[in-house]
């Protein structure tokens, strides 16, 4: 019986599967580049607001402490929003007629709550506590950036998977002392690994790794 293919067709073939899975190989990895982009993170991206609130004239220009709007940080798993009684303690004297605060005061009028715009979403099987990491040592800007600093609140940091094992395994490079907390301009000095070792120590700080501390 005649061949039925050259032989060149086994040429083909290999040449045919190798590009293939070349191809699948080379999208895989830019699908994995993509998804560590400010593009799929969101990272850097401004997220539009009902009001435009300015962290950068609130936290920055007049001081105003992160605790006093974000009330149970320091004890709750979530850091809080402010109500609209919160705002008009001061706008009620403050820019009582600018038209850019009219939701607020509307808000306060109805008792109606303002609908703000997730900036920073977490997957419902990821559990995070706010109050365990702040009363260990974490500062705020770890996770959410130079916020003193925005006009318009964006997302500080991706937020994935691998950004919290990076801190969890390696917690001294990120631990400040208490009182430097919500200091949005504080820096870890030259020998932040040596002095986080001791802060770790003093605040019986624990590296955990296991899945469960975050996935329940």
């Amino acid at each position: 019986m005649a061949q039925v293919f050259p032989r060149r067709a086994n040429v083909l073939a290999r040449a045919g599967l190798s590009g293939g899975i070349g191809v699948v190989l080379i999208l895989s990895a830019l699908y994995w580049v993509y998804l560590r982009t400010p593009a799929f993170t969101g990272v850097g991206q401004p997220v539009a607001q009902p009001v435009p609130f300015s962290h950068e004239i609130h936290a920055k220009e007049l001081g105003i402490d992160c605790r006093y709007c974000h009330t149970t940080v320091e004890t709750s798993a979530f850091a809080g929003m402010p109500d609209t009684k919160t705002c008009m303690n001061c706008h009620s004297v403050v820019l009582t007629q600018d038209p850019r605060l009219a939701p607020v005061r509307e808000s306060f009028q109805t008792g109606k709550a303002i609908q703000w715009n997730t900036v920073n979403d977490l997957p419902d099987y990821v559990y995070f506590d706010h109050s365990a990491h702040i009363n260990k040592g974490i500062g705020c800007s770890s996770c959410h950036g130079a916020v003193d600093q925005e006009t318009t609140m964006t997302k500080g940091a991706s937020l994935q998977m691998g950004f919290c094992i990076n801190c969890h395994t390696h917690p001294e490079q990120q631990i400040r002392p208490q009182d430097q907390i919500f200091n949005m301009e504080w820096q870890p000095p030259a020998n932040q690994t040596v002095v986080g070792a001791q802060l770790m120590q003093a605040d019986h700080v624990q590296s955990k790794l296991s899945c469960s501390v975050c996935h329940r």
